[in-house]
Protein backbone atom coordinates (compact mmCIF):
# COMPACT_ATOMS: atom_id res chain seq x y z
CA UNK A 1 0.00 0.00 0.00
CA UNK A 2 1.41 3.38 -1.02
CA UNK A 3 1.13 5.75 1.95
CA UNK A 4 1.21 8.90 -0.20
CA UNK A 5 -1.78 7.63 -2.22
CA UNK A 6 -3.69 6.85 0.98
CA UNK A 7 -3.09 10.36 2.35
CA UNK A 8 -4.09 11.96 -0.96
CA UNK A 9 -7.29 9.92 -1.16
CA UNK A 10 -8.18 10.85 2.43
CA UNK A 11 -7.66 14.55 1.68
CA UNK A 12 -9.79 14.42 -1.48
CA UNK A 13 -12.63 12.64 0.34
CA UNK A 14 -12.58 15.07 3.26
CA UNK A 15 -12.48 18.17 1.06
CA UNK A 16 -15.31 16.88 -1.12
CA UNK A 17 -17.41 15.92 1.88
CA UNK A 18 -16.77 19.25 3.56
CA UNK A 19 -17.99 21.28 0.61
CA UNK A 20 -21.24 19.28 0.30
CA UNK A 21 -22.08 18.73 3.95
CA UNK A 22 -20.94 21.77 5.88
CA UNK A 23 -23.70 24.07 4.67
CA UNK A 24 -26.41 21.48 5.32
CA UNK A 25 -25.22 20.48 8.79
CA UNK A 26 -24.10 23.94 9.94
CA UNK A 27 -20.47 23.26 10.74
CA UNK A 28 -17.25 24.74 9.49
CA UNK A 29 -14.13 22.81 8.58
CA UNK A 30 -10.48 22.76 9.59
CA UNK A 31 -7.70 20.63 8.13
CA UNK A 32 -4.15 20.06 9.27
CA UNK A 33 -1.07 17.92 9.47
CA UNK A 34 0.57 16.49 12.62
CA UNK A 35 3.96 14.84 13.11
CA UNK A 36 6.29 13.85 15.92
CA UNK A 37 8.10 11.09 17.85
CA UNK A 38 6.23 8.01 19.05
CA UNK A 39 7.28 5.61 21.79
CA UNK A 40 6.26 1.98 21.22
CA UNK A 41 5.59 -0.09 24.36
CA UNK A 42 5.73 -3.68 23.12
CA UNK A 43 7.31 -7.05 23.90
CA UNK A 44 10.67 -5.84 22.62
CA UNK A 45 12.82 -5.31 25.70
CA UNK A 46 11.44 -4.58 29.15
CA UNK A 47 8.32 -2.45 28.97
CA UNK A 48 9.22 0.02 31.73
CA UNK A 49 12.98 0.13 31.05
CA UNK A 50 13.84 3.78 30.27
CA UNK A 51 16.57 2.98 27.74
CA UNK A 52 14.31 0.47 26.03
CA UNK A 53 11.48 2.97 25.66
CA UNK A 54 13.74 5.76 24.41
CA UNK A 55 15.75 3.68 21.95
CA UNK A 56 12.66 1.95 20.58
CA UNK A 57 11.07 5.26 19.73
CA UNK A 58 9.53 5.71 16.30
CA UNK A 59 7.87 8.48 14.33
CA UNK A 60 4.35 9.32 13.23
CA UNK A 61 2.63 11.64 10.75
CA UNK A 62 -1.05 12.26 10.19
CA UNK A 63 -3.71 14.22 8.34
CA UNK A 64 -6.58 15.63 10.40
CA UNK A 65 -9.98 17.13 9.67
CA UNK A 66 -12.12 18.96 12.23
CA UNK A 67 -15.85 19.55 12.23
CA UNK A 68 -16.34 22.84 14.06
CA UNK A 69 -19.97 23.35 15.11
CA UNK A 70 -19.37 26.76 16.67
CA UNK A 71 -19.72 28.63 13.35
CA UNK A 72 -21.73 28.45 10.15
CA UNK A 73 -19.38 28.53 7.15
CA UNK A 74 -21.59 30.84 5.09
CA UNK A 75 -21.64 33.65 7.66
CA UNK A 76 -18.93 32.77 10.21
CA UNK A 77 -21.60 33.10 12.91
CA UNK A 78 -22.69 30.78 15.67
CA UNK A 79 -25.44 28.37 14.49
CA UNK A 80 -26.87 27.70 17.95
CA UNK A 81 -26.38 28.35 21.64
CA UNK A 82 -26.10 24.67 22.55
CA UNK A 83 -23.38 23.84 25.07
CA UNK A 84 -22.02 21.08 22.79
CA UNK A 85 -21.41 23.46 19.89
CA UNK A 86 -19.50 25.88 22.13
CA UNK A 87 -16.96 23.40 23.48
CA UNK A 88 -16.69 20.35 21.20
CA UNK A 89 -15.05 19.53 17.88
CA UNK A 90 -15.25 16.22 16.03
CA UNK A 91 -11.85 15.16 14.72
CA UNK A 92 -11.34 12.73 11.83
CA UNK A 93 -7.86 11.59 10.89
CA UNK A 94 -5.57 9.09 9.25
CA UNK A 95 -2.12 8.37 10.75
CA UNK A 96 1.01 6.48 9.80
CA UNK A 97 3.45 5.35 12.51
CA UNK A 98 6.65 3.37 12.18
CA UNK A 99 9.37 2.16 14.54
CA UNK A 100 12.52 0.04 14.49
CA UNK A 101 12.60 -2.26 17.52
CA UNK A 102 15.39 -3.94 19.49
CA UNK A 103 15.71 -5.67 22.84
CA UNK A 104 17.20 -3.62 25.68
CA UNK A 105 17.39 -4.30 29.38
CA UNK A 106 19.19 -6.47 31.93
CA UNK A 107 18.31 -9.81 30.28
CA UNK A 108 19.52 -8.68 26.86
CA UNK A 109 22.78 -7.43 28.36
CA UNK A 110 23.70 -10.79 29.89
CA UNK A 111 26.66 -12.73 28.50
CA UNK A 112 24.54 -15.80 27.87
CA UNK A 113 22.83 -17.55 24.96
CA UNK A 114 19.57 -15.81 25.83
CA UNK A 115 21.25 -12.41 25.94
CA UNK A 116 22.93 -13.06 22.62
CA UNK A 117 19.63 -14.13 21.06
CA UNK A 118 17.89 -10.98 22.25
CA UNK A 119 20.66 -8.63 21.08
CA UNK A 120 20.70 -10.30 17.68
CA UNK A 121 16.95 -9.94 17.12
CA UNK A 122 15.65 -6.84 15.33
CA UNK A 123 12.15 -5.84 14.36
CA UNK A 124 10.09 -3.17 12.69
CA UNK A 125 6.42 -2.33 12.64
CA UNK A 126 4.31 -0.04 10.49
CA UNK A 127 0.87 1.11 11.59
CA UNK A 128 -1.82 2.78 9.52
CA UNK A 129 -4.89 3.88 11.45
CA UNK A 130 -7.95 6.00 10.81
CA UNK A 131 -10.87 7.05 12.96
CA UNK A 132 -12.75 9.70 14.89
CA UNK A 133 -12.29 11.49 18.19
CA UNK A 134 -14.38 13.90 20.22
CA UNK A 135 -12.44 16.94 21.46
CA UNK A 136 -13.46 19.04 24.45
CA UNK A 137 -12.04 22.59 24.54
CA UNK A 138 -12.01 23.91 28.10
CA UNK A 139 -12.23 27.62 27.32
CA UNK A 140 -14.69 27.44 24.44
CA UNK A 141 -14.10 27.56 20.68
CA UNK A 142 -15.49 31.01 19.79
CA UNK A 143 -13.29 33.07 22.11
CA UNK A 144 -10.17 31.30 20.92
CA UNK A 145 -11.02 31.82 17.27
CA UNK A 146 -11.72 35.50 17.90
CA UNK A 147 -8.37 35.94 19.72
CA UNK A 148 -10.03 36.14 23.14
CA UNK A 149 -7.01 34.15 24.27
CA UNK A 150 -4.02 32.69 22.43
CA UNK A 151 -3.69 29.34 24.23
CA UNK A 152 -6.60 26.87 24.08
CA UNK A 153 -6.21 23.57 26.01
CA UNK A 154 -8.25 20.51 25.12
CA UNK A 155 -8.67 16.79 25.79
CA UNK A 156 -10.06 14.12 23.50
CA UNK A 157 -11.19 10.50 23.35
CA UNK A 158 -11.56 8.43 20.21
CA UNK A 159 -11.58 5.09 18.39
CA UNK A 160 -9.43 4.07 15.41
CA UNK A 161 -9.42 1.17 12.99
CA UNK A 162 -5.84 -0.09 12.68
CA UNK A 163 -3.81 -2.03 10.10
CA UNK A 164 -0.34 -3.16 11.21
CA UNK A 165 2.59 -4.82 9.42
CA UNK A 166 5.37 -6.27 11.62
CA UNK A 167 8.68 -7.75 10.45
CA UNK A 168 11.60 -9.33 12.31
CA UNK A 169 14.96 -10.99 11.67
CA UNK A 170 18.00 -12.21 13.60
CA UNK A 171 21.72 -11.75 12.99
CA UNK A 172 22.10 -15.41 14.01
CA UNK A 173 20.03 -16.75 11.13
CA UNK A 174 16.39 -17.58 10.34
CA UNK A 175 14.12 -17.16 13.34
CA UNK A 176 12.76 -20.68 12.96
CA UNK A 177 16.25 -22.23 13.25
CA UNK A 178 17.35 -23.92 16.51
CA UNK A 179 18.99 -21.66 19.12
CA UNK A 180 18.10 -18.45 17.23
CA UNK A 181 14.81 -17.37 18.80
CA UNK A 182 14.72 -16.54 22.52
CA UNK A 183 12.88 -19.29 24.43
CA UNK A 184 10.15 -16.96 25.72
CA UNK A 185 9.10 -16.11 22.15
CA UNK A 186 8.53 -19.70 21.03
CA UNK A 187 4.92 -20.02 19.86
CA UNK A 188 4.69 -16.23 20.22
CA UNK A 189 6.02 -14.97 16.88
CA UNK A 190 3.31 -13.56 14.57
CA UNK A 191 4.69 -11.68 11.56
CA UNK A 192 1.56 -11.62 9.42
CA UNK A 193 -0.16 -8.25 8.79
CA UNK A 194 -3.32 -7.78 10.79
CA UNK A 195 -6.20 -5.47 11.67
CA UNK A 196 -7.49 -4.33 15.02
CA UNK A 197 -9.09 -1.42 16.87
CA UNK A 198 -7.58 1.10 19.24
CA UNK A 199 -8.78 3.48 21.94
CA UNK A 200 -6.90 6.77 22.18
CA UNK A 201 -6.85 9.65 24.59
CA UNK A 202 -5.12 12.97 24.02
CA UNK A 203 -4.33 16.19 25.83
CA UNK A 204 -3.18 19.19 23.87
CA UNK A 205 -2.91 22.90 23.41
CA UNK A 206 -3.68 25.14 20.46
CA UNK A 207 -1.84 28.41 19.92
CA UNK A 208 -3.49 31.00 17.68
CA UNK A 209 -1.00 31.84 14.91
CA UNK A 210 -3.14 33.96 12.61
CA UNK A 211 -6.71 34.60 11.52
CA UNK A 212 -6.69 31.34 9.55
CA UNK A 213 -4.34 29.03 11.43
CA UNK A 214 -3.32 27.45 14.74
CA UNK A 215 -0.22 25.69 16.01
CA UNK A 216 -1.07 22.54 17.95
CA UNK A 217 0.94 20.63 20.58
CA UNK A 218 -0.38 17.24 21.68
CA UNK A 219 0.42 14.16 23.76
CA UNK A 220 -1.50 11.00 22.90
CA UNK A 221 -1.77 7.52 24.39
CA UNK A 222 -3.13 4.76 22.13
CA UNK A 223 -4.07 1.34 23.49
CA UNK A 224 -4.44 -1.37 20.84
CA UNK A 225 -6.77 -4.34 21.05
CA UNK A 226 -3.90 -6.68 20.22
CA UNK A 227 -0.50 -7.73 21.53
CA UNK A 228 0.78 -8.53 18.04
CA UNK A 229 1.37 -5.00 16.79
CA UNK A 230 5.13 -5.66 16.62
CA UNK A 231 4.81 -9.37 15.79
CA UNK A 232 5.43 -10.74 19.30
CA UNK A 233 2.84 -12.12 21.71
CA UNK A 234 4.74 -13.52 24.68
CA UNK A 235 3.12 -16.66 26.03
CA UNK A 236 3.40 -16.34 29.79
CA UNK A 237 2.10 -14.69 32.98
CA UNK A 238 4.60 -11.82 32.58
CA UNK A 239 2.70 -10.59 29.52
CA UNK A 240 -0.05 -8.56 31.19
CA UNK A 241 -0.72 -5.80 28.64
CA UNK A 242 -1.51 -5.30 24.98
CA UNK A 243 0.71 -2.99 22.95
CA UNK A 244 0.34 0.76 23.25
CA UNK A 245 2.00 3.89 21.88
CA UNK A 246 2.75 7.29 23.36
CA UNK A 247 2.86 9.90 20.60
CA UNK A 248 4.00 13.51 21.04
CA UNK A 249 3.17 15.56 17.97
CA UNK A 250 3.16 19.10 16.64
CA UNK A 251 0.49 20.17 14.17
CA UNK A 252 -0.50 22.99 11.87
CA UNK A 253 -4.27 23.58 11.59
CA UNK A 254 -5.88 25.68 8.83
CA UNK A 255 -9.45 27.07 8.98
CA UNK A 256 -11.21 26.44 5.65
CA UNK A 257 -14.46 28.34 6.21
CA UNK A 258 -13.35 31.42 8.11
Amino acid sequence: MNINKVFLLFLIIILGYSQNASGQLSFSNEIGVIAGPAGFFTDYGERWNVKNNLDNGGFGVGLVHYMNFAFKPECSCRPSSLWFTKYFRIRNEIDYLRSNLDHYGPVAEKNSLGGQQLRAMHGETEVIEAGTSLEYHFLGIKKARDFGYLFAPYISLGVHFVHYRPTAYSDLGPLDSPKVLFDTFEDGLFLEPGNTFAILGSAGLRYRLSRFSDLQLEARATYYDTDKLEGLDVQGPQNKFNDFVLWFNVGYIYYLDF
